[in-house]
């Protein structure tokens, strides 16, 4: 059996770079041709003198905060797609609220390679349990693994019942997903005594995946291979069976850069990941994901030859991943102006039991149930996820600025 998606994979490093960086001035001036936000955010870019990392390092980075103040002064994509909306395949709304576009191409995302990592092949079916409703994440998977040759049950989020139920008809051999709720997905089966057993391979994404809830997967009958990616780039990396970091996907490059600064690392220090895609229909120059990670030095035992980051390792900023959903400091401003009788609020993100947990703490003069009441149901409507709310004393919350904190622990 080939355990490699293609010849790509394989092919030299320095043979791999010198393609990419062939292909980038081309590439630049066309972007900047046909997408007029491309071109105001690279005005006075000479795109042949762009032939190596460190000419590209010398262009500006575009941050994912930014895409915001883009979208709503340049509807619908900032003037950053080279297609009309029409044009796309589908159109997606992420929390923010972010517009993101699909093009038509086969496997659009690039998630076929994570999947065949993971150990499926044409002709098996795959449970697809990322979300459908306006994100992009259900199409991501659903695109690679129908690129793959593989059948897709379009499960989506919710409906645990339904799911196993389907499981235990369908008996797909994948599961792509976040891998809590595939452990739910388990813990369901138990209960109920359905068969979920054909369940053996996991693309998992969207939340970590501790050491601890891994092994839990694995001795349940389910080995299951992270990758990273979001709604603006599609798949950036995947983990294969040698579980030695993630190694990014072909067609883009990726930096790591210091946080604030723009500025590459050295390999192995600790950065926010920025990648330049060579995405046709939506390109990203720069893009600044917010989200940290390291170079790791070799190559991969597996034989693919691609540069590997050590995966997810926290946020450049405060905006914080909880339960595959991101969470960011102006959902918890907007809670507060909402009520006004809590001084102080902050949100603390945690694990329990394998699951992400959010507990809002808020200053306020007394302890009063209706209050927590009030605050639970604004963080309902707002972060579209439950939580605890505690309420504390005046002057209780640490004053280090911060309004999210993540303490949870992935060891």
């Amino acid at each position: 059996m080939n355990d490699h998606f293609d010849s790509l994979e394989t092919r030299a490093p320095e043979e791999r770079e010198q393609a990419l960086f062939a292909a980038l001035p081309g590439f630049l001036r066309e972007v900047m041709r046909a997408a007029p936000g491309w071109a105001r955010q690279l005005e006075g870019v000479s795109p042949e003198e762009i032939t190596d990392r460190t000419a590209l390092s010398k262009l500006p980075i575009l941050r994912k905060s930014e895409l915001l103040g883009l979208q709503k002064a340049h509807p619908p994509f900032g003037g950053l797609t080279t297609r009309a909306p029409g044009a796309m395949a589908r159109l997606f709304m992420s929390p923010g609220p972010i517009f993101e576009p699909e093009g038509t191409a086969r496997d659009w995302w690039r998630a076929a390679r994570a999947l065949f990592a993971a150990g499926l092949r044409p002709g098996d079916i795959v449970h697809n349990s990322f979300a459908y409703h306006l994100t992009p994440a259900g199409h991501m998977f659903e695109g690679g693994a129908r690129a793959l040759g593989c059948a897709v049950i379009p499960a989506g989020i919710g409906n645990t019942e339904m799911q196993v139920e389907a499981i235990a008809q369908l008996r797909p051999k994948g599961y792509a997903g976040t891998p809590d709720f595939l452990k739910v997905l388990l813990d369901k089966a138990a209960e109920t005594g359905k068969d979920v057993s054909s369940l053996k391979k996991g693309v998992v994404s969207g939340a970590a995946l501790p050491n601890s809830l891994r092994e839990e997967l694995a001795a349940r009958g389910v080995d299951v291979l992270q990758s990273y990616g979001t709604a603006d780039l599609g798949l950036v990396a995947y983990e294969s069976p040698a579980r030695e970091g993630m190694i990014v996907g072909e067609d883009m490059i990726v930096e790591i850069v210091r946080p604030g600064t723009g500025d590459p690392v050295e390999d192995g220090e600790v950065g926010e990941v920025v990648v330049t895609s060579f995405n046709p229909d939506y390109p990203m120059i720069r893009f600044a994901t917010g989200d940290l990670s390291a170079v790791l030095p070799g190559i991969s035992p597996c034989g693919r030859t691609n540069m590997r980051i050590k995966g997810w390792m926290g946020r450049a900023d405060q905006r914080t991943k909880v339960k595959g959903m991101f969470v960011d400091p102006a959902q918890i401003a907007d809670i507060a102006r909402r009520h006004p009788e809590a001084s102080r609020l902050r949100l603390v993100v945690s694990r329990a039991n394998e699951q992400d947990v959010m507990t809002l703490k808020a200053e306020a003069a007394s302890a009063d149930p209706a209050l927590a009441e009030r605050l639970a149901e604004s963080l309902m409507a707002v972060t579209k996820m439950k939580g605890a709310v505690e309420l504390v004393g005046p002057g209780t919350l640490p004053n280090d600025g911060k309004v999210i904190a993540d303490e949870r622990s992935y060891g």
